[in-house]
């Protein structure tokens, strides 16, 4: 009974609590911070439907087919699409992305702490400090990291309402092409970038369902609200502060958990494993790189959903992952198949476009 009750949750209890960390540590630091706006959050509701629900159908029909993590799963799907093996550097590409996302969460949450309560230390030395704890809590078992990522998600977001966010009212702003772009960016962002982690965590159950859509909706539903959280959450004291960072650092070591497990399915050498691991994560002390770093972040994680949605859409066999999904409706697949092929990669392009304009 428990085994069961902790399989059905545990999934999207890790998507909300992972989709509102990634959400809190990347928005400032990449220039979208929401600002309440009512015409933004339109476009972001369109966004979460038209491309972030296509993209983890994605992640959870890959599974399905390969029965194995995706940095396993390239090998096998290539293969059965008599495909060029270039493709699997996309599961390298997810793979080293996970730990380099953590430290980029870890990095950014840090420094907002610093900022907000004045704290004696620098940013790099908060961050260091939680990576190391980070690493060390990585080992522990998946559904204790879980817990400890929810309880402090929960306690930050609590915490901060009831001593106050000081958010401005909602209002509407005019519609720009730079809103879509950040739009695409967050829903891409809460959807987890396609990066099989919500997939990975609940493995053994997707393997056997009959339909994909039990798997996917909530985890789906879970992000919605992950987004809609974040909308009433600001920083505005100490104590909220030192929450969002303890949950910065349990959400950091579930993510290495969860590449670690990725790298020892592929047998890769421990060491090896170590060394990616800790790069990925501790290059963010560097502080003459930071600056670069987070841009890099977005646009690796846009280009590995550009890449999959075109390998899924493009190059994999049509029944393939017809059979996977296992739609009720011929209707749904169809659906489906059209935005993967044409409106996700398009989508991801503009929003490529629109970020890379800002930043010039």
């Amino acid at each position: 009974m428990r085994d069961n009750f902790m399989a059905r949750w545990l999934p999207p209890l890790m998507a909300f609590c992972l989709s509102f960390i990634i959400i809190l540590g990347l928005a400032p630091a990449l220039g979208f911070q929401i600002d309440r706006q009512i015409d933004f959050w339109i476009l972001w509701i369109g966004t979460m439907l038209i491309l972030a629900l296509p993209l983890v159908y994605l992640e959870i029909a890959l599974a399905k087919r390969s029965k194995t993590f995706v940095l396993n799963a390239l090998s096998a799907l290539t293969r059965e699409a008599d495909a060029s093996q270039k493709w699997r550097i996309v599961g390298w590409l997810s793979a080293v992305f996970i730990p380099f996302l953590a430290g980029g969460i870890l990095f950014n949450i840090a420094q907002t702490v610093v900022q907000s309560t004045q704290l004696n230390m620098s940013t790099h030395i908060v961050f260091l400090t939680g990576a190391v704890i980070a690493c060390g809590l990585s080992f522990l078992n998946r559904q204790i990291l879980v817990l400890l990522t929810a309880v402090s998600v929960i306690a930050s977001f609590v915490i901060a309402n009831v001593m106050g966010t000081n958010l401005q009212p909602w209002h509407v702003t005019p519609v720009e092409f730079g809103e879509w772009g950040k739009a695409t960016i967050l829903a891409l962002v809460a959807s987890g970038l396609g990066l099989g982690i919500y997939a990975q965590s609940q493995l053994a159950q997707v393997q056997v369902a009959d339909r994909a859509t039990g798997s996917v909706l909530p985890v789906w539903f879970a992000q919605i609200l992950a987004v809609v959280a974040f909308g009433f959450f600001a920083v505005s004291s100490a104590i909220p502060a030192y929450s969002a960072l303890a949950a910065a650092v349990f959400s950091a070591a579930l993510l290495l958990s969860l590449a670690k497990e990725q790298f020892i399915q592929r047998r890769i050498a421990l060491p090896i494993q170590f060394i990616v691991l800790l790069v990925a994560l501790l290059i963010w002390g560097i502080p003459q790189l930071v600056n670069i770093f987070n841009p890099l972040l977005m646009i690796w994680g846009l280009v590995i959903c550009l890449i999959y949605s075109i390998f899924v859409g493009w190059i994999m066999k049509i029944s393939h992952l017809r059979k996977a999904m296992n739609f009720s409706n011929e209707v749904f697949y169809n659906i489906w198949r059209i935005a993967v092929r044409i409106v996700l990669p398009l989508s991801i392009v503009m929003a490529l476009v629109a970020y890379i304009g800002q930043l010039i």
